[in-house]
Parts: structure tokens; sequence; C-alpha cells
């Protein structure tokens, strides 16, 4: 049954600079010193394969990190050279998933229930008043509600009811934010961008702030992915 998520860090995207040593173990150092943690690399990024030339280079793992393979060709990437990796399809095919999760949502949940009270309204009276409202208690009372429970019935993550509720865009635009970012990134200069809090208001403002500084990153810097335990 999911659970309320405290502010965590599971994946995260390490940006090096053109001509700056960059590896899987750079990365996993830069994850190190900033969160003091260990990390191992994440295949996220589809490989671009260019007209032409690509029929050719879809077998060569030049200026990518720890890439996939199906049939001899390279087909996902830890990372690698940002102009290697192709972030539109990244970005697409979580944007295609998650809206048919939205959709699924809308005909079995939206259609049949009442909206209801988001996480966060329960989380936020349980901080004014913890003697009252324990987190159990808010938890009961949230998950009380029969949109909640329609969702845990069918599976679907009540903790992200408020995204749900946002509409199709909303929830796959989050989606596609976080198949290009995950959690947390950190610059070029080692500057570590990361969500205020868990509310989905931070993380969205942290996930635009991210996408545009991956954006402005020239096509010959290099982009890591990196897991934590």
């Amino acid at each position: 049954m999911p659970t309320p998520r405290p502010l965590t860090i599971q994946v995260v995207t390490v940006c090096f600079a053109p001509g700056d040593d960059a590896d899987t173990f750079a990365a996993s150092e830069k994850v190190h010193d900033l969160l003091h943690t260990n990390s191992t690399p994440a295949r996220r990024y589809h490989v671009r394969h260019r007209r032409l030339i690509g029929w050719l280079t879809r077998f060569f793992s030049y200026y990518l990190l720890d890439a996939a393979r199906r049939f001899g060709a390279i087909t996902m990437a830890a990372g690698g050279r940002k102009g290697r990796l192709d972030l539109h399809r990244t970005a697409a095919r979580a944007a295609h998933h998650a809206a048919l999760r939205w959709r699924a949502w809308n005909a079995h949940i939206n259609a049949a229930t009442r909206p209801a009270r988001p996480w966060e309204d329960y989380l936020a009276q349980h901080h004014a008043d913890p003697a009252t409202v324990t987190l159990n208690e808010a938890r009961r009372r949230f998950e009380q509600q029969p949109r909640v429970l329609a969702m845990l019935a069918h599976s679907f993550d009540p903790y992200e009811l408020s995204v749900y509720q946002a509409g199709e865009a909303t929830y796959a635009g989050l989606y596609w934010r976080i198949a290009l970012i995950g959690d947390a990134l950190i610059t070029t200069d080692g500057r570590l961008l990361i969500a205020a809090s868990d509310s989905f208001g931070d993380r969205f403002r942290f996930l635009n702030e991210a996408c545009g500084y991956l954006r402005g990153l020239r096509s010959n810097a290099r982009l890591c992915a990196v897991a934590i335990p």
C-alpha cells in the first residue's frame, strides 16, 4: 500500500562541462561529495540515431555511458554527450505512459467518484496540531475518502491525487520532467538543484529550473543519471 513519502532522492542527473572528465565514476564522486551517499548508473536516456549515418553509429558506444544494446544496436544509456542522447524521445515516452495512466484514472476513478481533498491538506492539519492530529490520524482521514479508497483499490497512488485532479497535461508534464531530471540535478559548477519540499508545487518549480538549465547546456556537454539505493 502506498505510504506518505518524505522528500527523497532516488535519481540524480549529473552535468559535466565540455572537456571535463565525465564518466560514471566521476558522477558517483560528485553525488557522494554533495549527498554523502553511494550511487550506481541508471539507464534512463534513449540514444539518438541520426538519419543515414545513424545506421552505422547505432552500433558504437562512443560518447555514451553505460550503454545498453538490443540486437547489437545501442538503445539506452545512463548518459553521455548531450548531442547523442535523445532527450526529446525520452521525455515523449514518459509523457505517453503518464497520459495512459491518467486516462485510466479518469475512466475508473474520476468518472465514478467525487473530488477529494489531497494528502497535502491533511498533512498540514498534522503539522498545525500534531498532538491532536497525529500522522496516522491524518492518513486515516485522508484514506477514508471514497475517491482515495477507489484509487487504492485500483492500484493508483493516492498521494499523487492533487496531480491527477489537476488534469492530464499536468500529470504528463510532471513525468516527462522527471524522466529527464530525476529528483535532483548537479550543475557543471557543482551546485545541487533540488525541490524545497515534497510538495508538487515545489517539485514543479525545481523541475522547471532544472529543465531550463539542461536546455541551456551545449550539445557537447555530458550528462550522467545515477540511482541512489
